[in-house]
């Protein structure tokens, strides 16, 4: 079971849409069968078995074992994955393309640049599983607290000198052995976090029972 899968057929990605499925998914973090799934989310078996016919056809959950239970066999399952991204690749012809406006200081010049490191490192991903081989990959996240915008401006014209700097020392042009590589820095905002649910008791969701 892998952390996290990228999906790149539209129909897959359909069918994770679905919210029954999703739950589904979500519950064969841990495998199950149709029967102790049936159990947790309130279906009938024959009903999860529908739902899980069709994450199966689609790569979504596989076969762990088969279990005999009298003239019964039981199926248990496992999601491929703990986590799924929806690639871009899904919605082809509206995929956004980062090349068709830079902008630096475009928040939707960034998501299109996002989404194009999804479908890329996504496509990465599966030709390495599929030629058994590592990916080189190097990330950072990180957080800053700006007291200005004048600092925040100073921040990123300092960081872009430093990056083309940086670039400038280690590109090679013509290395014939040589492999061109994408590199892309972000800086944004970080989403402020949605305040607790209160029930109609007044204490916050998280503290019922």
């Amino acid at each position: 079971m892998h952390d996290i899968e990228v999906i790149n057929d539209p129909a897959a990605a359909e069918v994770t849409l679905d919210p029954i499925r999703a739950e589904l998914l979500a519950a064969l973090a841990e495998p199950g069968s149709a029967t102790t799934l049936a159990a947790q989310i309130g279906l009938t078996r024959q009903k999860v078995n529908y739902h899980l016919r069709a994450l199966e056809t689609h790569g979504l959950v596989e076969l762990v074992e088969e279990r005999k239970k009298g003239n019964v066999v039981e199926r248990v399952l496992q999601a491929t994955a703990a986590s799924y991204v929806i690639s871009p690749t899904a919605l082809s012809a509206v995929a956004p393309d980062p090349g068709r406006a830079p902008d630096q200081l475009s928040a939707r010049w960034l998501l299109a640049l996002a989404a194009r490191l999804v479908r890329e490192v996504g496509d990465l991903i599966t030709g390495a599983a599929a030629a058994q081989k590592p990916l080189a990959t190097f990330a950072i996240d990180s957080e800053i607290r700006f007291a200005t915008a004048a600092d925040r401006a100073a921040f990123a014209q300092e960081l872009g000198d430093s990056v083309k700097t940086l670039v400038a020392k280690y590109h090679s042009e013509t290395a014939p052995a040589g492999r061109d590589h994408r590199f892309v820095v972000g800086l944004h905002p970080k989403p402020k976090a949605a305040p607790p649910l209160v029930s109609p008791s007044g204490a916050p969701d998280h503290q019922k029972d």
